[in-house]
């Protein structure tokens, strides 16, 4: 293992990207000081989370749940893998999750929430505002579906995250708000949601290229199923639930799978064994409701869509759940 094993790369030429794929182009300039980093660096290295936070676990040897057969087959065992991540747009829009990174001179902006056509209002389980979010960052979907914003102080190690997120005014409104502090073990208070359904960090579960270009994913890879295979509950470090059923057929958020050991990577290319080691060595880790086995990732202009298709080779067959442990229910 590396040390310390839980860095990721964070370039100037990504957040330049990033930026550029915004969908409001004319924000107050005097709200977005550099954001690359006070020294205007190429680079930037950041910690996501102590080596002993559970998102930076080690689980190529952990035991297999008695009951991984049963929830591969509920979920589809053809089913394969999709990369929800690449370059270019779709239908307008980037492909996958955008991030910016931020200093400790970004002016903080208020965050107000509601509720609107897509979702409820989740301010009851969200941390307030406001959040040193540049007025011009970049929304997922450009405001269309989850419309997640995330923001990276590359300062001080913190993540901001909103979903169901609009830019109005001189701040953002949204569905539900979290931070994470990037230098501790810490967790969201149970039964809170966060901007992922599963009450996790989203940034910190994504494929992101700096990743590809440094070699290594060391961490769990974020993906989706329907709600009728998800399991009314979660195990440890997710902290919240969607409504569904209770059965040894279904999988809870925060549930992980692994890819098998001897499944052999050798035909891919070198990128996507790079992601592929990661599923070994760290899984899968069930974060939210959608479409079955898609993962999650940041756009990058390097991104090549069509080998990142090439995954779609690895069936769901070929992977494990991992022993869940105890499952938190619905009081």
């Amino acid at each position: 293992m590396k040390a310390p094993k839980s860095y990721i790369l964070l370039t100037f030429f990504v957040s330049v990207f990033i930026f550029s794929c915004s969908s409001d182009d004319s924000s107050d300039d005097s709200n977005n000081p550099d954001v690359t980093g006070t020294d205007l660096s190429d680079t930037e290295d950041i910690q996501l989370f102590p080596a002993n936070h559970p998102l930076n676990l080690d689980i190529s040897n952990s035991p297999v749940d008695p009951n991984s057969d049963l929830i591969l087959s509920n979920i589809g065992l053809t089913e394969h893998l999709f990369a929800d991540f690449g370059s270019g747009l779709y239908q307008g829009s980037p492909i996958g999750i955008p991030y910016v990174v931020v200093n400790n001179n970004q002016p903080n902006v208020p965050i107000s929430f509601r509720a609107n056509g897509y979702d409820g209002n989740y301010g009851g389980e969200s941390d307030q505002g406001p959040f040193p979010i540049p007025l011009d960052a970049p929304i997922e979907g450009n405001g269309a579906g989850d419309s997640h914003v995330i923001t990276v102080n590359i300062e001080n190690g913190m993540l901001y995250e909103l979903y169901n997120a609009d830019q109005v005014d001189n701040g953002f409104e949204a569905s539900s708000a979290a931070v994470f502090n990037l230098n501790t073990v810490e967790f969201r208070p149970d039964g809170w949601t966060s901007a992922d359904a599963a009450g996790l960090p989203i940034f910190p579960l994504l494929v992101r290229y700096p990743e590809i270009e440094k070699g290594e994913i060391d961490h769990p890879i974020r993906f989706t199923i329907s709600r009728s295979k998800i399991y009314e509950g979660y195990v440890h470090p997710a902290r919240h639930l969607v409504s569904g059923a209770t059965s040894n057929e279904l999988l809870p958020f925060g549930g992980r799978l692994r890819l098998k050991a001897d499944y052999d990577i050798s035909s891919f290319s070198e990128t996507n064994q790079i992601i592929l080691r990661a599923m070994k060595k760290y899984g899968l880790m069930l974060a939210d409701v959608g479409s079955d086995m898609f993962i999650t990732g940041a756009p990058n202009e390097n991104w090549d869509n069509d080998d990142l298709r090439n995954l779609q080779q690895v069936l769901l067959e070929n992977f494990e759940v991992i022993e869940l442990g105890p499952i938190t229910e619905a009081n």
